[in-house]
């Protein structure tokens, strides 16, 4: 069988190597997916609604917009923030409830990363730009990446809490799992805050129910 070439283009106004045509529609259709996959852990806590793994990457790159670090590259950070969760377009959106060990996961999601920007892109320096930004983020090591991860635990934290008010319910076990993991000190100063401001409205309803015991 003879290797699949993959079929690359040269953009007139620049030279520069691009990808085909036709491929790049291909990446989109399969990116379309992250529109419409639901995030696995409000699916598993029957949230009625829940938010698209797009949803949670759009959120992620304006909370990167706001970082006022100047020791960090905010515009990588941000560009991380919407490739991060890239892979699960091909793989779902695997949790540990899965039974799916840390390194299968990241096979998995490797594989399909590598499917992506290399079969479909044709491993041009965008291609290529867009997988080394998500194995940045894999591996864990550079002060953006941290700040990305730090991110990726605050958005879920705030939809949780959104969570908790329109669907009436208890998701602590969300909070109990970031408590203490969040580092950097501007997205510590979120979480906080997000934090007082649960507490404030588990107040507020439990005094409702209070209160209307003792009506009833």
């Amino acid at each position: 069988m003879e290797a699949k070439v993959i079929e690359k283009e040269v953009d007139p106004i620049n030279n520069k190597e691009v990808s085909n045509v036709t491929n790049v529609l291909d990446f989109l259709y399969i990116c379309q997916k992250l529109k419409q996959t639901k995030r696995t852990g409000w699916l598993n806590h029957g949230i009625k609604n829940p938010e698209s793994i797009s949803d949670h990457m759009h959120r992620m790159s304006i909370l990167a917009l706001l970082c006022n670090d100047d020791s960090l590259d905010r515009d990588r950070c941000v560009k991380m923030t919407v490739v991060h969760d890239l892979a699960e377009s091909k793989v779902g959106d695997i949790t540990p409830l899965d039974g799916i060990s840390k390194e299968e996961k990241h096979r998995l999601e490797e594989g399909a990363m590598r499917h992506l920007c290399t079969d479909l892109l044709g491993n041009t320096p965008q291609s290529k730009e867009i997988f080394e930004l998500w194995q940045e983020y894999e591996n864990a090591e550079t002060a953006e990446a941290l700040f990305v991860k730090d991110l990726d635990k605050f958005e879920m934290l705030l939809q949780a809490f959104e969570y908790e008010k329109s669907d009436k319910k208890d998701l602590t076990e969300f909070f109990e799992s970031a408590s203490n993991k969040i580092q950097h000190p501007l997205v510590k100063r979120w979480a906080n805050e997000l934090y007082v401001q649960r507490e404030e409205y588990k107040k507020k309803q439990n005094h409702w129910v209070l209160n209307q015991q003792i009506i009833n």
